[in-house]
C-alpha cells in the first residue's frame, strides 16, 4: 500500500471512533450525570527522501466534557445534585471512584448506597450512614448531614487535582489517578440530580458531518483502489 492508502485509513479509523464517541453519547443523553465526551485529533508529519513531507492524523484521545448539565428536580430525600466543580467520592471495590450521578438509596445496613450497589463516602472518606428509622433527612449546601434535625455527617464533595487526567469507568464514574482534594466553590442540592451534558441535536449534527466524511474516504479508497488496478493491468499487457 503507497503513502496515500495509508493516510487515508488513519483518517478513516479516526472517524469511525469519533463516530463510536458520538453514538455513546447519544445513548447517554438521558443517563444522571453522564459526561460527553469527544474525539481529539493529532497530527504526524514526517519528511519524506526527495519529496514533500508525509502527514497522518490520528483521532484516539477521549476528552471529557465537564460542562454543567442541567439540574432536575426529583423531590427524593437521597438525591443530590452539585451546582459547580466538584464530584461524589465513591467506594468500590477497585477503589475509590468520582462521579456527578447522586441518585444515592439507603442499603439494607444503613449505608447510602450508588445505584450499582457502592457506598458513598463522608468528607474524612468513612461510608455515609443513615441511622434507622429516621423521619426526616436535610442537607446543607456543604454536603453535611442531619437526620431528624441531629447532624450525622457530610457527603464527601471533591475536586480532582488534574481534570483532564482521569480515567473514565462504567459509563458516569472516574478514577482520578493525580488525586484529589476537598472542592471549596460546590454547592450540594437536595431532591435534584445532574441530566447528563449531552446536547442531542449538535451530536447528531455531528454524527451526519463525521458520516459524510468517512463515506468521501470510502470513495477516495475505493477510487484509488481502482486507479492501481488498472495500472497493474497496463503493465502486465505490455
Amino acid at each position: 500500500m503507497d503513502n496515500t492508502g495509508y493516510t487515508t485509513i488513519t483518517r478513516q479509523t479516526g472517524l469511525m471512533r469519533e463516530m463510536q464517541v458520538i453514538a455513546n453519547n447519544i445513548a447517554n443523553a438521558a443517563t444522571t450525570g453522564f459526561r460527553q465526551e469527544g474525539i481529539i485529533f493529532s497530527e504526524y508529519v514526517k519528511s519524506v527522501d526527495d519529496g514533500p513531507s508525509l502527514s497522518m492524523g490520528q483521532g484516539n484521545v477521549r476528552k471529557t466534557s465537564f460542562v454543567q448539565g442541567e439540574v432536575a428536580s426529583t423531590g427524593g430525600s437521597f438525591d443530590f445534585a452539585i451546582e459547580g466543580d466538584g464530584f461524589f467520592l465513591i467506594e468500590t471495590p477497585l477503589g475509590e471512584r468520582l462521579t456527578r450521578s447522586g441518585a444515592f438509596t439507603p442499603n439494607a445496613a444503613g449505608d447510602l448506597v450508588t445505584f450499582d450497589g457502592y457506598r458513598v463516602l463522608d468528607a474524612g472518606g468513612a461510608p455515609v450512614f443513615i441511622p434507622p428509622g429516621v423521619k426526616s433527612i436535610a442537607v446543607s449546601s456543604d454536603g453535611t448531614l442531619s437526620a431528624d434535625g441531629t447532624l450525622i455527617g457530610q457527603i464527601g464533595i471533591v475536586q480532582p487535582e488534574s481534570p483532564n487526567d482521569m480515567v473514565r469507568e462504567d459509563g458516569v464514574m472516574f478514577r482520578a489517578e493525580a488525586g484529589f482534594f476537598p472542592a471549596e466553590n460546590a454547592r450540594v442540592l437536595q431532591g435534584f440530580v445532574e441530566n447528563s451534558n449531552v446536547q442531542p441535536m449538535t451530536q447528531l449534527a455531528r454524527m451526519i458531518e463525521v458520516q459524510r466524511a468517512y463515506e468521501m474516504g470510502q470513495s477516495f479508497l475505493e477510487s484509488e483502489d481502482q486507479r492501481v488496478r488498472q495500472a497493474i493491468e497496463s503493465l502486465t499487457k505490455v
